[in-house]
């Protein structure tokens, strides 16, 4: 997998609401209601990691989920990681 460029990855950014660049790495943060409804989330996006091979740097306390994705193999930002971020997206909001 072919590392993104920081104006690539920057563009592809402005189709991803809430998710931003930082340390080779992009990063989100969601907040729900209870520890339950995180934790759901947090499941089926551990499925869909497992399906594409694909895995977050993530953190939970109680409500709030925080993920990083990049692609350790490249040292940083790839392809990988956007379509990983889009399913998340879809996962937390499929109204998107």
């Amino acid at each position: 997998m072919k590392k993104l460029s920081e104006d690539e990855i920057q563009n592809k950014l402005k189709d991803l609401e809430g998710w931003t660049y930082a340390k080779k790495a992009i990063h989100t943060s969601f907040q729900f209601e209870n520890f339950k409804e995180a934790f759901t989330v947090m499941t089926r996006i551990a499925f869909e990691a497992e399906a594409q091979q694909h895995h977050p740097n993530w953190g939970n306390v109680y409500n709030q989920l925080e993920i990083s994705l990049s692609t350790h193999d490249a040292d940083g930002v790839t392809e990988k990681d956007f379509k990983m971020a889009s399913a998340i997206e879809q996962i937390v909001d499929p109204s998107n």
